[in-house]
């Protein structure tokens, strides 16, 4: 049985991975401070043999090194992950995101890990025009948050370079689904347009609406996870759908769905906010990554799950 460790695990992408990592044979090791993860999400998994649960900070070093003994693979997911609240508050979002990640690295790196798989973000390309955004691109962050997902990719290149770590970095494109938190002032666009139509409120977009987004269903970002830690892969790759959608389309696709008739309303243009993007996913491809759920169909499955909670 290979044993993991996934920091961030009680999170909204953390506790999917453990789902599925769990129904695969892996024993898995959650270490989540709860800042932001939430216990009921994985409520249903504590107890099982397979798993263990440690309420942890990523900043206690000592505490990583105990508990990266033994582990094959570190899925490390646990960030600050907001563009609004790094603009806002850039000091904690740097804390968390530089320093907690290299205090994974080198818990890894110490403990002879065979793979540690980082969490980045399609963000550090920025307002790069040009589409789609390929990994050879030079990244172009506009945000502190960006531009800390972009030191955590240098941090793994340089531990697998100086210390033979072996690395895969995954830039998440607008990962959506089941669990992603609508009560947060900085939550994402999809859990806030579900949460406002369910109670008859009009999306609220920022800027002119035309602005695309690559939304990708949080299961195929979990398969990238898995894939890319057993595949032989390393460096930095696009996880995403591979075809966008306006956020004007998004606000009419799940009005439709709940069936409501709301029109959105609109707000300036939030400062960090990109204009496009879109994922070239060809170089995922590679190692075996294959998206299997269109926006309609994530969308449905994340409604249903959003309806079931209230």
């Amino acid at each position: 049985m290979k044993r993991v460790a996934i920091t961030g695990g009680a999170g909204f992408i953390g506790s999917h991975l453990t789902e599925l990592l769990l129904s695969r044979g892996y024993h898995v090791i959650i270490i989540d401070d709860l800042s932001t993860g939430k216990k009921e999400n994985i409520a249903n998994l504590i107890g099982k043999d397979n798993v263990r649960f440690i309420q942890g900070s990523i900043f206690d070093l000592h505490l990583l090194g105990q508990t990266f003994s033994g582990v094959d693979f570190v899925f490390h997911l646990a960030a600050i992950c907001s563009v609004p609240r790094s603009i806002a508050d850039p000091l904690s979002t740097n804390e968390v995101n530089i320093t907690g990640t290299l205090n994974v690295l080198l818990a890894a790196r110490d403990n002879n890990v065979k793979k540690v798989i980082f969490a980045s973000s399609s963000s550090v390309y920025g307002d790069i025009p040009t589409l789609p955004k390929t990994e050879d691109m030079i990244p172009h962050p506009q945000s502190p948050y960006a531009l800390t997902k972009l030191v955590g990719e240098y941090y793994c290149h340089i531990f697998q370079q100086i210390y033979d770590l072996p690395t895969i970095c995954l830039r998440y494109f607008n990962v959506y689904g089941p669990r992603q938190s609508s009560d947060s002032p900085y939550a994402a666009v999809i859990p806030t347009f579900i949460a406002r139509v369910s109670q008859d409120k009009p999306p609220i977009i920022y800027g002119d609406g035309e602005q695309t987004r690559d939304f990708t269903f949080v299961k195929d970002v979990i398969q990238a996870n898995i894939i890319g830690a057993e595949s032989d892969a390393s460096g930095v790759f696009n996880i995403g759908r591979g075809e966008n959608s306006t956020i004007s389309d998004l606000a009419k696709t799940i009005t439709r769905i709940i069936e409501k008739d709301l029109k959105s309303g609109y707000q300036p243009p939030r400062p960090g906010d990109i204009k496009h993007s879109l994922a070239d996913i060809s170089r995922a491809r590679v190692f075996g990554y294959e998206p299997k759920y269109n926006l309609e169909e994530g969308l449905r499955e994340t409604i249903r799950s959003f309806q079931r909670e209230i």
